[in-house]
């Protein structure tokens, strides 16, 4: 059995190979042997707002009595991960739920992936705290393991706080300052004896 990461952060190294995880702040939803599957926190779908993606999905329309809540009308959509970016999900608090629908991962943070929480949430019903993502990053069987190994990433325990934080471009250098890493203090290249 391996030691999961699940309900943790995986904080991008300097020395990111991948440019798509560049300062990539991930919150870990699952891990098993199977693999593992998270959300980027920290990058922006900027070609898509929250009224426009709730129009496409018909969860408001122009005639519709429903006004988003000022709160969801402010939400950024984020880029979750590279694999099926037209899947939405939603890591939200554990103060909404759906029955066999919710994943719950740990310290009162949850993952869904239906309409029905973006319906209660355009409604003003839904969790008091979200962040909606296109997408998710995924890692094959071991796969995450030999990246950490290989000093790709670097991961420590999640703060709630930085989960559901607004400031998307802050969001790196305050994952790694709750670690106690001082970001100045990483190198792009390891030094060689």
């Amino acid at each position: 059995m391996i030691p999961t990461l699940e309900g943790q952060f995986l904080i991008a190294m300097p020395n990111m190979e991948d440019s798509r995880f560049e300062h990539s702040v991930i919150y870990i939803c699952s891990h098993t042997e199977q693999g593992a599957m998270g959300l980027v926190l920290n990058q922006i779908a900027s070609h898509l707002n929250i009224e426009e993606l709730f129009h496409q999905l018909n969860i408001i329309n122009g005639d519709s009595a429903i006004r988003l809540p000022s709160q969801i009308r402010q939400m950024n959509i984020h880029k979750g991960g590279p694999v099926e970016m037209e899947r939405g999900f939603v890591l939200h608090t554990d103060d909404y739920v759906i029955d066999r629908s919710t994943l719950e991962i740990q310290d009162g943070i949850c993952l869904t992936a239906t309409l029905e929480i973006l319906k209660a949430m355009a409604e003003g019903r839904g969790p008091q705290q979200a962040l909606l993502a296109l997408g998710y990053s995924g890692w094959a069987p071991g796969q995450l393991e030999s990246e950490i190994q290989a000093n790709g990433w670097l991961t420590g325990p999640a703060e709630r706080s930085i989960v559901f934080d607004p400031d998307a471009g802050g969001l790196w250098h305050k994952a790694l300052l709750s670690m106690g890493v001082d970001p100045a203090m990483l190198f792009r290249d390891a030094g060689h004896a």
